[in-house]
């Protein structure tokens, strides 16, 4: 039996990047980034300084959410509580911005990671994180994106049909006991497997993240229409869980088949609008402004675009939004999500 593929997400390129500038657009709108990463991945270095640069590269962002990307655990103790490094690393670079008297909030909000499989366990490492992220803590997020066809994944793959696996749910069941909320990531190929959870959970609030991951890639090359419609019966019943809310971004990942990276020049705002919108247009339909909330998902998405197109972008998609639409879209929705 061969290997499966292994997708290799790109590096940022400043260089590249640079060959493309923009205007900002609506520079007034507050906005919160509710999903970026801190990290040093395989050279990809984005620690405090490199998001101030982007955070400062015109638009008006008052508050971020870190989301848990397997960095800075810690190296001894019990292998349950090691993700909590992650939590304190986050919550010490959040003290630095306070201390450097930082305008935005940095990692106002942090997400962090457990294996709710560890059973009864899940309890010490929920409060550890909760003491860890000194009032910033809001959630977990374990990673349940897997197909037969490739591996795209920076740590170990996780199983297949996770959300359904028992000990998965006893753990996630004690969400709700701590008053966290739970951020999914999984491909369209896997969207009746979050419905099943949100409606055994509905008391549980949950944020799916990256559009609910339609691919591009693999068996998907070439089958953008027929993903798009599978993709679309997917979200509409997943719309009807009144718990479930969408962020809108991270279609600039390898797994979704745009490869903009590949061009001479990086894609302009007005190209990142064209490609996603039928995307987030639909799902800002499906499950409202209130439900619905713009993600960087940067460095990650960095390889394909820069801070100030992208939010540009953003900006062109929801330019036939009320403007109490748009103040949810960019703001409100993730700061009432993650308790700001």
């Amino acid at each position: 039996m061969s290997a499966l593929p292994v997708l290799t997400h790109p590096l940022p390129n400043p260089a590249w990047l640079a060959k493309l500038t923009e205007d900002i657009l609506d520079p007034g709108l507050p906005i919160v980034d509710p999903h970026h990463h801190l990290w040093d991945h395989g050279g990809n270095t984005y620690f405090l300084d490199n998001l101030l640069a982007d955070l400062n590269a015109g638009h008006n962002i008052a508050a971020t959410v870190f989301l848990q990307c397997f960095w800075a655990y810690r190296t001894a103790g019990p292998e349950a509580l090691k993700p909590v490094g992650e939590t304190e690393f986050v919550a010490s670079v959040a003290a630095e911005a306070v201390r450097r008297g930082i305008p935005q909030k940095v990692c106002a909000g942090i997400v962090g990671y457990t294996d709710f499989r560890v059973g009864a366990a899940v309890d010490e490492v929920l409060e550890a994180h909760i003491a860890a992220g000194a009032g910033r803590f809001r959630g977990i997020r374990q990673i349940s994106a897997r197909h037969v066809a490739f591996l795209a994944s920076m740590s170990t793959p996780p199983d297949f049909g996770l959300l359904a696996d028992p000990r998965f749910r006893e753990g996630f069941a004690r969400l709700g006991h701590y008053g966290l909320s739970y951020d999914a990531w999984l491909y369209h190929t896997q969207i009746v497997e979050l419905i099943d959870l949100a409606r055994t959970f509905p008391e549980t609030p949950i944020v799916l993240n990256h559009v609910g991951g339609p691919l591009g890639v693999g068996p998907y090359r070439g089958r953008s229409d027929a993903v798009y419609a599978e993709w679309r019966a997917g979200m509409k019943t997943l719309a009807s869980c009144p718990n479930v809310h969408m962020k809108l971004g991270g279609l600039a990942m390898v797994v979704n088949g745009f490869d903009f990276h590949e061009n001479v020049l990086p894609p302009s705002s007005g190209e990142l609008a064209g490609a996603w919108r039928p995307y987030m247009e639909a799902l800002i339909e499906d499950f409202g402004a209130n439900r619905c909330m713009f993600e960087s998902n940067f460095p990650v998405d960095k390889a394909m675009c820069s801070y100030p197109v992208l939010w540009n972008a953003f900006k062109r998609i929801a330019s036939g939004c009320s403007a109490e639409e748009k103040a949810a879209l960019f703001h409100d929705t993730a700061a009432r999500f993650y308790r700001l």
